[in-house]
């Protein structure tokens, strides 16, 4: 069951949105998202539909289906200056707190639990694999 299927279609679209809008609030660079990071976020998305709470996997499943589209077309509208950048997805974000209103409590709990890690994954996106088996655990100094 789609716990999300009570939003009409304009809605579960901007819905959907929402890894997107994660990933390019979290990408490090001033221009926008790069290669790295857009491949990365793709992958944390692809892994989420199959791997996330049980009640996100259809979700996760639709977002995925139009992720990269969605990254595309988002970073290409968004403004390229940093804390515009950042204004402007925090102003979408907003948005998004009235159809997550409107939605099951149970998956919208789950799905803020989700949406965390992109900022984490993306984060990371530039480190080396080899970090991580190395140094698993941030240390200052050493990993950031």
């Amino acid at each position: 069951m789609k716990h999300y299927s009570d939003l009409n279609e304009s809605e579960k679209k901007q819905l959907l949105k929402l890894p997107a809008y994660m990933s390019l609030l979290t990408s490090t660079t001033e221009a926008g998202i790069d290669k790295e990071e857009k491949d990365t976020a793709l992958k944390i998305t692809h892994v989420k539909a199959y791997s996330s709470d049980p009640i996100l996997v259809d979700f996760y499943k639709e977002a995925e289906s139009v992720f990269e589209k969605t990254i595309t077309d988002l970073d290409a509208k968004l403004p390229h200056n940093r804390e515009e950048r950042k204004i402007a997805i925090q102003l979408e974000l907003n948005k998004l707190e009235s159809l997550l209103s409107k939605l099951d409590p149970d998956f919208v709990s789950a799905l803020r639990r989700s949406i965390r890690s992109y900022d984490y994954y993306i984060s990371k996106a530039h480190q080396n694999v080899m970090e991580y088996f190395i140094f698993p655990m941030p240390i200052d100094g050493i990993s950031d």
